[in-house]
């Protein structure tokens, strides 16, 4: 898949979801998000003087956020919050999200070449979106739809389905839009934020979706055309 067909999505994403109802969503995992809790209280800022904080803290394990930035709103949806990154929790994610939104016809997910994102239970799931039989799908690892990454890869990017896969170029995972939400994210949140457990940092990500949502959110103006830069 071309840079420049990721960018066409991006551009035609409003068109589409006006005249075909199909919604274009930039989706990708941010891994190994730690939950650090400051040994000491932070300093204030003062006159001249920026906060100042504990350099030293105490780890209370990762966590895992799965995202989707809605391309025309630049609202997130349907995040979800967990340990694991794994296949399934990535078909998971997907379904959830579908599920969470059924007057939406058709979707466009931008995704990555990461082999979760490519899964046997990803195709089966689209797969029985489709009224597709398991027996048409071959055998992982041997033949058919099933056969390999790139066949499956193949299936999840056809049109036609309800659910479609546009997947960024090898080395190109920053033309997915939520690669910049998250760059925000880490600014506004994680950078210098304060954890006292999985469970506080999972508290504060869910509090800070919501304040993005209702107060920052609004989509890119998205301006590369997937061409080589002009000096």
């Amino acid at each position: 898949m071309g840079a420049e067909q990721i960018c066409k999505a991006y551009l035609e994403a409003p068109q589409r979801w006006e005249q075909e109802g199909l919604k274009t969503i930039s989706t990708d995992e941010k891994t190994g998000m730690q939950a650090l809790a400051r040994n000491a209280p932070d300093l204030p800022q003062q006159v001249g003087q920026v906060c100042r904080q504990e350099y030293e803290y105490t780890r209370h394990g990762t966590l895992c956020l799965m995202a989707n930035l809605d391309v025309c709103e630049g609202t997130i949806l349907s995040p979800s919050i967990g340990e694991t990154r794994n296949e399934q929790d990535f078909k998971a994610h997907i379904s959830g999200t579908v599920a969470a939104s059924p007057h939406v016809k058709k979707w466009l997910f931008v995704v990555d070449n990461l082999n979760t994102h490519q899964s046997e239970s990803l195709v089966l799931w689209v797969a029985g979106l489709e009224g597709l039989a398991v027996a048409c799908l071959g055998v992982k690892g041997k033949k058919g739809v099933l056969e390999s990454m790139a066949s499956r890869a193949l299936f999840l990017q056809d049109p036609t389905h309800q659910v479609c896969f546009l997947y960024t170029p090898k080395h190109c995972s920053w033309l997915n839009q939520i690669e910049i939400w998250f760059g925000i994210l880490s600014r506004k949140l994680l950078r210098r934020g304060n954890f006292v457990s999985q469970a506080d940092l999972k508290t504060q990500l869910e509090e800070f979706i919501i304040y993005f949502n209702a107060v920052l959110a609004k989509p890119f103006k998205w301006t590369y055309n997937g061409k080589p830069c002009r000096a």
